[in-house]
């Protein structure tokens, strides 16, 4: 049995033009939203074997929070550059391609390409992945090559608006 957390990251900051899409930070929000967020994956014990993450800066900035929640080494997170707005298929490839050491992936990234992964995993149908929300889902498969669709269960849809 292996596992699987998507979160997508914090909500980002628009206002200034001359950044581009992958240089956008957290606003004020996504900031907030951070330190509940890590204590939440502590709460529900959603410990990873690996953290896998876009390279943009908003991701970035989350995976770090989450880390330190976690009190993992910020240079634990991997920074894998097709996890920056990609389709479900890459992500699954990555994913496919991870060592079968990792029982535990937790994949910070973007949408549409984290929800799409959670419903071909599922066949869960989630109106909205919002920000700073996680998909937690329980693979039954031993080895991360055999991700393919419908062979995962949605344990925990979880996001801030839900502890307001």
């Amino acid at each position: 049995m292996r596992q699987l957390t998507l979160i997508r990251h914090a909500k980002s900051c628009w206002n200034d033009p001359s950044l581009s899409d992958f240089e956008r930070p957290l606003n004020k929000r996504g900031l907030r939203d951070l330190p509940a967020l890590g204590e939440r994956i502590v709460k529900f014990e959603l410990f990873p074997d690996l953290i896998l993450s876009s390279g943009a800066v908003r991701a970035v900035t989350t995976a770090e929070s989450v880390s330190q929640s976690l009190d993992m080494p910020l240079e634990e997170i991997r920074k894998i550059p097709e996890l920056y707005e990609s389709c479900y298929e890459t992500l699954l490839n990555v994913l496919q391609n991870q060592s079968d050491r990792y029982r535990h992936i937790m994949m910070f990234g973007h949408n549409p390409g984290l929800q799409d992964l959670g419903y071909f995993l599922t066949h869960d149908v989630l109106e909205k992945f919002p920000t700073a929300g996680l998909l937690h889902i329980h693979l039954s498969i031993t080895s991360w090559s055999e991700l393919a669709e419908s062979c995962g269960t949605l344990t925990r849809f979880d996001y801030p608006k839900l502890h307001q």
